[in-house]
């Protein structure tokens, strides 16, 4: 592959390698000490599935990570049973610029075994968006799930069934347009996500969100698989494409190049490429440096005995010119 002062030309001849020390260059492809350029399969971003089919060199957009806006929230919490207490969890949330926004998810009593939850933020117009009441316990669940919704205002509540998901759904303006959110409070019938069990406080054992910032490019990983993976400041990767693993029918063929490369032969066949550790193929190392295969003690020794053969052979030189020395001083 031949490397150009602006733009790359790749040239036909692909070389191959054990050797992994690759970094950007200024046009964000992945290159070696050697300048030649890392082949791989492009990865879909959408999919996260590879390629397989062509190998091109892979190069980094070093592109800032777009955010995300929050679709889905999920809450994990115990209302203590025969509580009049209310009691609330706050939990942040995106809008589709990456800007942060509180929401608090507020309780109530609302009956016996039922408890009235309320959404509210400061970020919206007239700081409630909507409710609905909790009850637990009905359409024949256990005791301490949630079993139906009455009284939704604002949200829409999932209709029971077994197992289901028990969600309210809204959609809010948190200063970037309509945002249409689910909040999940686990399964019906379920203590997966919020129950109504005895206890002596309100309990939130895990809030979740879906939602991402805007984040800037700041690295590169391999992993053992082959992947490229890009890494983002707001704490998000991205897999951008897949090195294989290249066999040859007759590896001891191929051709020694420069720079710890070699060139397929006729001999050694054509390129097979292959996930690591699937049909033969070896698996990869990341992050490593490889250790010396030589035998310091055997190599000494030969080194020894060339040493020794060099001397004599050099005596013989000496004595042969003596003698020949001799032999022009009879003749004169």
């Amino acid at each position: 592959m031949v490397r150009g002062s602006t733009l790359p030309t790749f040239g036909p001849q692909t070389s191959y390698t054990r050797a992994g020390d690759f970094q950007l260059d200024q046009n964000g492809y992945l290159v070696n000490s050697q300048g030649n350029y890392l082949q791989g399969w492009t990865v879909d971003p959408a999919t996260g599935l590879a390629n397989q089919s062509t190998l091109s060199p892979i190069q980094v957009a070093q592109a800032p990570f777009n955010p995300i806006a929050t679709s889905s929230i999920g809450l994990s919490a115990n209302i203590p049973a025969g509580s009049a207490t209310p009691a609330s969890s706050q939990v942040d949330l995106y809008d589709a610029t990456g800007a942060l926004h509180a929401l608090t998810i507020g309780w109530t009593p609302a009956g016996a075994n039922a408890w009235t939850a309320t959404l509210s933020s400061p970020d919206v117009a007239g700081t409630t968006i909507g409710s609905a009441t909790v009850q637990f316990g009905t359409s024949g669940v256990a005791a301490g799930t949630i079993g139906s919704f009455a009284g939704a205002s604002g949200v829409t509540a999932s209709a029971f069934s077994a197992g289901a998901p028990a969600n309210l759904t809204f959609t809010a303006d948190f200063g970037a347009g309509p945002q249409t959110v689910t909040l999940g409070l686990g399964d019906f019938g379920s203590s997966s996500g919020v129950t109504q069990f005895a206890g002596t406080a309100y309990s939130a054992s895990n809030i979740t969100q879906n939602g991402v910032p805007a984040g800037s490019f700041t690295g590169l990983a391999m992993t053992s698989t082959g992947n490229v993976v890009a890494n983002y400041s707001n704490g998000q990767s991205q897999v951008i494409a897949q090195v294989p693993v290249i066999t040859f029918a007759n590896p001891d063929a191929l051709q020694r190049q420069d720079g710890q490369a070699f060139t397929a032969t006729l001999d050694s066949g054509d390129p097979i490429a292959q996930n690591q550790d699937s049909n033969g193929a070896g698996s990869l190392v990341t992050g490593s440096v490889e250790s010396s295969n030589v035998d310091i003690a055997s190599e000494f020794s030969k080194l020894i005995v060339a040493q020794e053969a060099y001397s004599a052979n050099a005596k013989m030189i000496t004595t042969g010119d003596t003698m020949l020395q001799v032999t022009i001083n009879m003749k004169t």
